[in-house]
């Protein structure tokens, strides 16, 4: 596609090139592209991952989180770091949560990782979830393409750790890493939020001076739970250790415990049958996303619909009722 071919000027083809050859700048713009509400961008971000198809899928890749303040960011750091001593590339894509009312976000991932920042074989990419259900699910998964046509072999997904946004990355991720806090009655929090069903691997953060005794008493904690919650049919029996990300403890056991999972569902198949399952449920969420889109620029719609949420809202209205008239308006 030249820039005479495209509306937006943008020379997809040529992209795509430069991105093979791990040109960050390219990267980044195409990046920013998946992310632009701008349909020329967005197009433009589609049709270089359908060029840049062939490239991918061959990273590991790895969703983490945890609760504000259990050590998300240095962890990754260093386990980032670890990697790339050893000659891996790895991408970080650190998705911040936007603010409802302005829709900006933080963006401050780079300065908590400093070391993997200025790391020539380490690309930080924090992006804002811009309110989507659970903070990654409409652009994260171009943008794991694309750092991988780049040729990044390893990919940590962060998330915000915060509800919804723990089972979108685990849904697109071969292996869920959840940090925990010793002690603090976090054990009891994990469980209810029903983390536990969803963990691969659990690795109970800072255990190193006077925390290590009660990580390892957290940890006891989490293995008793998983015995009465996991489930044991799947490849992959979840596993837990404790960690020091800030004293760089055990992380190497930690990514030992990432290959072994993805070993084991690979050698039985489950690796395949997750991967190709994850691109079909990616498919319908777009096609959900479009739908959306769609329904809030329909002209008779946007008429209705602030009279229907009123009604809704002062109880005149059933919900039911609500949907049958929008349905009705749109044809259905």
């Amino acid at each position: 596609m030249s820039d005479a071919a495209s509306p937006s000027g943008i020379d997809v083809e040529a992209f795509a090139a430069r991105i093979r050859k791990g040109e960050r700048a390219a990267l980044a713009r195409a990046i920013t592209f998946a992310e632009s509400r701008r349909p020329d961008h967005q197009a433009a971000a589609r049709a270089m991952v359908q060029l840049l198809l062939n490239e991918t899928g061959k990273a590991i890749r790895v969703g983490i989180t945890g609760v504000p303040g259990v050590g998300k960011s240095t962890t990754i750091d260093a386990l980032g770091s670890r990697l790339t001593a050893d000659g891996h590339k790895v991408a970080v894509l650190a998705v911040d949560p936007s603010s409802k009312r302005t829709g900006g976000s933080i963006l401050g991932d780079k300065t908590r990782m400093r070391r993997l920042a200025h790391d020539a074989n380490a690309y930080v990419r924090p992006s804002p979830s811009a309110g989507t259900l659970g903070g990654v699910a409409a652009k994260t998964r171009e943008t794991m393409l694309l750092v991988e046509a780049a040729g990044f072999d390893v990919i940590l997904v962060e998330t915000v750790g915060i509800g919804q946004s723990e089972i979108t990355v685990a849904d697109m991720t071969d292996v869920f890493v959840v940090l925990m806090l010793p002690g603090a009655g976090d054990e009891l929090q994990g469980i209810k939020k029903g983390v536990l069903e969803i963990a691969d691997i659990i690795a109970v953060n800072k255990a190193d001076g006077d925390g290590e005794a009660r990580a390892k008493d957290a940890a006891g904690d989490y293995r008793a739970a998983l015995r009465i919650l996991s489930s044991q049919s799947g490849a992959w029996t979840p596993e837990v250790l404790t960690v020091s990300g800030r004293e760089d403890i055990r992380l190497d056991e930690l990514w030992r415990r990432v290959l072994a999972c993805r070993e084991a569902r690979e050698k039985s198949g489950e690796f395949a049958e997750r991967r190709a399952a994850q691109k079909v449920r990616w498919m319908w969420d777009m096609v959900e996303a479009r739908f959306r889109d769609r329904l809030a620029e329909h002209p008779k719609l946007a008429e209705r619909v602030p009279t229907l949420e009123a009604e809704v809202a002062k109880g005149e209205l059933a919900p039911t009722l609500a949907a049958d008239e929008i349905a009705r308006v749109l044809g259905f």
